[in-house]
């Protein structure tokens, strides 16, 4: 196990150094290209908000910067080769921002949130940026009128965004400013589908889209493998959102839309605890953002408006089903759509993932249309389900989870805080029960008469 110190390298000139502790691995992260282009597509961020009249804070840009050195850890920091338990890595950032003494403030908060998010132990430490580039962004011009966007919300090519996309572009008094990260080639290409295809419906509405795509090179970090569990990349989709909105001149709220059932992620498997649920959307996760945001000065917050909202719920209470019918089948929930390459399939939903077991429920309870989507598993009843295979692993835990719930409702109370800390007051505590068991059931619908075994 090593120790990781990635130092940001604010340009050409500065000189910044650190003397290395013992068993630890130092990595320069090279933040500007040339003369003055900011690394990592964030010059590209920056002059794609500028050409919609949005000028972010320099706090603003500071937040992309931290974020692209959280991204480029948890990503190219293998866990297998880097920690001792083949999951924590030790991390230690040295930060260059606009203003170090406010950022300074939030360095605890900052730990706490990335701790609960990815299951490693940060350290994060701020300095000054270079006195060159103390000041990136232009003055917005006196005469330029303002951005027409009301709200911003992410949007990953899910149905989930899909849905809140859908419901904002139909409320008369809503423009989003829709932030997309680009990811893999199937996530990307279902943002750009769904989002032409609500271009050319919503033809009169101004909305837009900020994209990103954020690659780090291999070469940037020497001696460690790739990982591919990405559970920070929810923070550089927060910060991309958070970036903008402090360009709007107006106090913002950027919505992040995420079914209950997934933004709660209980653990399925009683031994599935802790770092091994994603938190992506958790209530914990998001009051800690937004603390940070008010510790910052930044007039914003996050929201996720169907945290007690099944996924079905979402679909059935969906402004536009008929354009949620059509666009159906082309966003995507699937945690691996490439596997059905092996049957010739090309990109597809799997069908049997945990993502696409509380899809394809949503729509069979919440929907008044058949799921058109094309799946590789497309009949879960056709056989019995090897439970020690993927194909049936995340459904048999489905079926005992259920099973457990059913034989003791009152045990969801309790199951609920199992992916981390909650609001205490009473009204929340109960709605959070009700939409764990409400999501539940409805997977449960789905998978009436499906059955697992273990083969050899």
């Amino acid at each position: 196990m090593r120790k990781h110190l990635i130092i940001g390298a604010f340009g050409p000139k500065d000189d910044f150094k650190m003397p290395l502790a013992p068993n630890e691995a130092i990595t320069l992260f090279p933040l500007i290209v040339g003369e003055n282009t900011l690394n990592f597509g964030i010059s590209n961020a920056l002059n794609d908000l500028l050409r919609l009249g949005v000028y972010p804070t320099e706090i603003g840009l500071d937040m992309l910067i931290v974020a692209a050195h959280i991204y480029a850890a948890d990503t190219r920091i293998s866990r297998i080769s880097e920690s001792q338990d083949t999951w924590t890595r030790e991390l230690h950032l040295i930060i260059p921002v606009s203003d170090v003494a406010v950022w300074s403030n939030v360095s605890a908060h900052l730990v706490r949130l990335l701790n609960f998010l990815t299951g490693d132990r940060w350290e994060i430490e701020f300095r000054s940026r270079t006195s060159a580039l103390a000041s990136i962004i232009s003055q917005k011009p006196e005469n330029q009128p303002n951005p027409p966007f009301t709200k911003l919300q992410l949007f990953s090519g899910g149905l989930d965004s899909l849905i809140g996309a859908i419901n904002n572009l139909e409320a008369s008094d809503v423009i989003p400013l829709l932030i997309s990260h680009a990811g893999d080639g199937a996530a990307s290409d279902a943002q750009k589908f769904c989002y032409d295809a609500l271009k050319s419906h919503y033809s009169s509405k101004p909305f837009d889209r900020l994209r990103l795509w954020m690659n780090i090179s291999k070469e940037t970090f020497k001696d460690t493998g790739m990982e591919d569990t990405t559970r920070g990349r929810s923070f550089l989709f927060f910060a991309l959102g958070i970036f903008a909105g402090t360009g709007l001149n107006h106090p913002f709220v950027l919505e992040a839309p995420e079914n209950g059932l997934i933004a709660l992620n209980v653990p399925l498997d009683v031994l599935r605890l802790g770092s091994l649920s994603t938190h992506t959307t958790h209530p914990f996760y998001i009051g800690l953002w937004n603390t940070i945001l008010t510790e910052l000065g930044i007039d914003g917050r996050i929201v996720n408006p169907y945290w007690d909202h099944t996924k079905g719920e979402m679909v059935a209470q969906c402004k536009n089903p008929v354009l949620l019918e059509k666009l159906l089948p082309r966003s995507l929930s699937c945690s691996s759509p490439s596997k059905g390459r092996w049957k010739g399939l090309g990109i597809v939903h799997c069908g049997y993932c945990l993502p696409c077991l509380i899809r394809r429920a949503s729509v069979k309870s919440g929907a008044l249309f058949k799921d058109s989507t094309v799946y590789s598993l497309a009949d879960l009843t056709s056989r019995n389900l090897d439970s020690l295979q993927s194909e049936g692993h995340q459904i048999r835990s489905f079926q005992l989870a259920v099973r457990r719930i059913k034989r003791n409702p009152a045990s969801a109370k309790l199951l609920i805080h199992k992916s981390g800390p909650l609001p205490q007051d009473t009204s929340t505590l109960l709605k959070l029960t009700d939409v764990y068991k409400k999501g539940m059931m409805e997977v449960d619908g789905l998978l009436q008469g499906v059955v697992t075994e273990p083969k050899e």
